[in-house]
Parts: structure tokens; C-alpha cells; sequence
């Protein structure tokens, strides 16, 4: 067993990397950044104006804003200054009603809100939010990850005190996190006791809520809602097609602008949700005891933390690769598989998606998702009957965690070229 310390350390990792949001988290953080810049301003901003890095600009443009039936940023925005609270942190928007849409409709339409691109952005991750009043003026910045403040600015000139840099700067978590590996995450998930991993059942409660939501027509691209409803002749009654349908139906839920929370994982609620449902709905679906469920589901959001810490909050490769590579590590869990058959899950995961590109956070993210999930079955299927890419083959390694660093090492410093091209695909359609 992980020493008691060690295991603290861990814990407090994950507690911190999974959280309750509302709403696509890039925006959701830009009306934080906003709401901070307010609170500092102490009274209503007549104009904003927030400059983002790409990648933020990037997932935050054709995404659905929780209660308000409208998709994108300068909604977002002013919500943020209008009713966003930044205790609530990334459920800033969750006090959202019909009056305030329609205040910051009008906002929008008298041009008080401004967005550009930051070019010379210090990180991947970076929100600029000024606002400005009677000649007055705040600012706030966040840096880094989706909650870290690492910039206040009262009207007055002076610097505040960040009492909210909850989070570092590092890709997930802080300098004096434990550096994971995969071996140190299966320990941790399967022997550590039971009622100190018990709060990650949590996730499961949110995240199945969001889906049940969806299980209407009308959310999104409605995929889960069509899989259950008209696909049922093809993909049949079975653990798959719950797996695709209850996950698909979150993320439809979640892209759409439902108001309703998940829970997130290394700042994505996609990734939360797709690190959570195909394991709960397996889980399900075999009899899993209650300690069964969390250890893999803990299983499956700490090892896309892990590889999360060197990938990166933002990158041209898709989070759903991510989060499905740790779901697959928990359907073999499930499945009565050791650690042997972990690495080989992982294996053929990175064999499988490596270079899926991220081209937003949008309603069609369901498909993406509902992509990682079929592979993440099919890959611990063929781990738990013996199969594995070998090192032969592309980029995985018999080391598995040297794989995890190659796939990581493409999609964070290789596709960024891509990463530019995406967006400016994206900016001038």
C-alpha cells in the first residue's frame, strides 16, 4: 500500500482536479476572470473588454452558455459582470435567470462588450478581463489553469492579494504534487482504503444526472438521445450502447447550455464526463460493488490527471483521448484485470487515437467523445484477452509510461502548428 502520506498528497490532487462546473469551462472562466474584475470595480462595468490566449478563444466559441440559449463568449462575458459570484468558482454562472440574459443581450447590443486575441499570452491557458466604469477601471487576470488568479487590479491602481490562486501553473496541480506514473496510480486506486476514495462517487451522481437530462430530444446533436431512442436495432441493448448513450447524452447536455453541473477533470467537464460514465454505466451493467465502482472510477480520472500533467490544460489533441484512455483503465479494472492488463489498455489507447485533433468546444464533441469510448472498450477487450500493441508499432514503447510521454509529447509541442491552423480556420469562416 502507498504510505499514508504519499496517499494524502494524492488525494488532495484529485480533490482539487475534480470539480463541480457549469457550463464549457473556457468560457465559464473568462465570466470568472470577469465577475473578479467587477467585484474589484465595485459597481456595474459599462464596458468590458477580455483578450484571450488561442486556445482559450478557440474552446470557447461554438459552445451553448448555460440557462441563456445562446452560444459563445460576449454572452458569457456579460453574464460574468451581471450575476457571476467568484466564489463559486466554476460555477460562476450558475445564479443565471431570464432577466440577466436579457440585460446582457442589451449589454452585447450597445457594444459593451470587446474580445480579442492575446498574442503574446504567457501561457497556453490565459484570460485578460478589464473592466470599466465612470472612468474607473479593474483588472483581473487568470494564468495557467481555469481558476488561477494570478493578477487583481483595484480602480485605484493597487495590486491585490490573489487569496484564489487555488491552482498553479503547472499543466495539473502544483510544484509539490507527487509525480505520478501509472504503477503509483493503480496502487493508489486499488489499495487505498475504501473510505478515503469514497468522495469520487460524486462524479458519478453529477455526471449521470447531466445525461439523464438529455434523454430528450433537443440537446445539442441529441446523440444520446438518438442512439437509445432510434439505434437501438443496431447497437442492441448492451453494455456499449449504455456506455455511448449515457456519456454522449452528458456531453450534449453539457455543449447545449444546460444548466446543470458535472463533474470536471484537469479543468474539462467533457473529460470529467467521459472519464466517469462508460466506467459507471459498465459498472452497472457487471454488478460492481460500491467499493468496486469507485476504485475504478478513481482509476480512470487519476490516470487522465497523470497524463494530464504532461499534456497540458490546452492542446491541439483532444481531451476525449485523454479521458477515454483513463476510462479504458477502468473498464479493465471492472473486468477482473491487474495491473498487466492496465498497460496494455493504455497501449493500444494511444495505439488508436493518437492525433485526434481538438478543433473546439462544441456540440459535435459528443461524437468525439462517443469515439474515445467505443476504442476505450475495444482496447481493454483486447487487453483482457491478451493483446497488445507492441513496441514495433508507431509510438508505443514497452515502457508505458514512456508511451503516455510520447503521445503526450505530440500533442503538446508537435501539433501546434495545427493548433494555428485550426483556429484560423475557425476565426476566418
Amino acid at each position: 500500500m502507498i504510505p499514508k502520506e504519499l496517499r494524502d498528497e494524492i488525494t488532495s490532487l484529485v480533490k482539487r482536479e475534480v470539480v463541480p462546473a457549469v457550463g464549457c469551462t473556457e468560457p465559464v472562466a473568462v465570466a470568472l476572470a470577469v465577475a473578479k474584475a467587477t467585484e474589484l470595480l465595485g459597481e456595474r462595468p459599462e464596458k468590458i473588454s477580455v483578450a484571450l490566449s488561442a486556445n482559450v478563444l478557440k474552446n470557447a466559441m461554438g459552445v451553448g452558455i448555460p440557462g441563456t440559449g445562446m452560444i459563445g463568449l460576449p454572452i458569457a462575458i456579460a453574464l460574468g459582470a451581471l450575476i457571476g459570484k467568484s466564489e463559486y468558482g466554476l460555477e460562476v454562472l450558475k445564479d443565471v435567470n431570464p432577466q440577466a440574459v436579457e440585460q446582457g443581450r442589451k449589454f452585447i447590443e450597445q457594444g459593451g462588450v470587446e474580445v480579442t486575441l492575446c498574442a503574446d499570452a504567457p501561457a497556453i491557458l490565459h484570460i485578460q478581463a478589464k473592466v470599466e466604469a465612470g472612468g474607473r477601471e479593474a483588472f483581473a487576470v487568470i494564468s495557467g489553469t481555469h481558476t488561477r488568479f494570478v493578477e487583481l487590479h483595484t480602480p485605484d491602481g493597487e495590486i491585490a492579494t490573489c487569496s484564489e490562486n487555488r491552482e498553479s501553473p503547472s499543466a495539473a496541480g502544483g510544484s509539490n504534487d507527487p509525480e505520478l506514473n501509472l504503477k503509483m496510480v493503480w496502487d493508489y486506486a486499488t489499495s487505498t482504503p475504501f473510505e478515503e476514495i469514497e468522495f469520487i462517487l460524486e462524479a458519478r451522481r453529477l455526471n449521470k444526472a447531466a445525461a439523464m437530462s438529455a434523454m430528450n430530444e433537443g440537446f445539442g446533436h441529441s446523440l444520446g438521445y438518438t442512439i437509445r431512442t432510434k439505434g437501438i436495432k443496431y447497437f442492441g441493448d448492451t453494455p456499449v450502447e449504455h456506455m455511448l448513450v449515457y456519456t454522449s447524452a452528458a456531453c450534449d447536455a453539457r455543449m447545449a447550455g444546460a444548466v446543470v453541473p458535472v463533474m470536471s477533470n484537469s479543468g474539462s467537464g467533457n473529460q470529467g464526463i467521459t472519464a466517469t460514465m462508460p466506467v459507471v454505466t459498465f459498472a452497472e451493467d457487471c454488478g460492481a460493488t460500491e467499493e468496486q465502482t469507485a476504485r475504478a472510477l478513481m482509476l480512470s480520472h487519476l490516470t487522465s490527471i497523470y497524463i494530464k500533467q504532461s499534456l497540458g490544460r490546452l492542446s491541439a489533441l483532444c481531451g476525449c483521448v485523454v479521458a477515454s484512455t483513463g476510462a479504458s483503465s477502468g473498464i479493465v479494472y471492472l473486468m477482473g484485470g491487474g495491473y498487466d492488463q492496465v498497460q496494455a489498455a493504455v497501449k493500444n489507447m494511444v495505439a488508436n487515437l493518437t492525433g485526434m485533433v481538438c478543433d473546439g468546444a462544441k456540440p459535435s464533441c459528443s461524437m468525439k467523445i462517443s469515439s474515445g469510448v467505443s476504442t476505450a472498450m475495444m482496447s481493454a477487450l483486447l487487453a483482457m484477452n491478451g493483446r497488445c500493441v507492441t513496441c514495433a508499432e508507431g509510438i508505443v514503447c514497452d515502457d508505458v509510461d514512456r508511451t503516455i510521454r510520447n503521445l503526450t509529447s505530440i500533442g503538446r509541442d508537435a501539433m501546434r502548428e495545427t493548433d494555428r491552423l485550426v483556429l484560423s480556420i475557425m476565426t476566418c469562416k
